[in-house]
């Protein structure tokens, strides 16, 4: 059954964002997996939509499938690695994404639409969580030196909690 109307995208078809949905499952399941906070918490959101922006921006035909999916995890364990320039490397593909979009015409992308506002979710909203300080807290060099004070607690960006736990779910998975 067609839609009554639509927004006139994907040649007068309703315009499902699969890539967006699949990266954000894909996130989901890894997450779960791993067990490694409450989901339905925040600090599961922030994982979750960190981890979905990276596996849907490493992609660039913009689709996933199940088997290249298996195929990046190495891709994605560095790109959520400690010291990788994330943030930015996220702003840059979004970018690339929204002038391709614009070069190509054709309405909004709505994969994209949902990937910006995951982005800008994971940019405004700050979570209260343990101080990492400068430590690489998910590979310390000394495990002796991975002691982290947990009543001490800074708010940070979502992503920035997210980081660590997306790194984390992906090795356990």
């Amino acid at each position: 059954m067609q839609p009554e109307g639509t927004n006139g995208t994907s040649g007068g078809a309703l315009a499902v964002p699969m890539a967006w949905l699949c990266a954000e499952y894909i996130a989901d399941e890894m997450l779960r997996t791993g067990a490694l906070v409450e989901g339905g918490s925040l600090e599961y959101r922030a994982g979750r939509e960190t981890l979905a922006l990276t596996i849907y921006l490493c992609d660039g035909s913009d689709e996933l499938a199940g088997v290249r999916a298996v195929s990046r995890i190495e891709e994605w364990l560095n790109l959520t690695s400690y010291g990788h320039p994330w943030p930015a490397w996220a702003r840059e593909r979004l970018d690339a994404r929204g002038e391709r979009e614009r070069q190509l015409g054709g309405g909004p992308d709505p994969d994209l639409a949902l990937a910006r506002d995951s982005w800008k979710w994971l940019r405004q909203t700050e979570l209260l969580a343990a101080d990492l300080g400068d430590t690489e807290p998910w590979h310390p060099a000394n495990p002796l030196d991975a002691c982290v004070d947990e009543r001490e607690q800074i708010w940070m960006p979502a992503w920035q909690l997210g980081l660590p736990l997306s790194h984390l779910a992906i090795h356990l998975f």
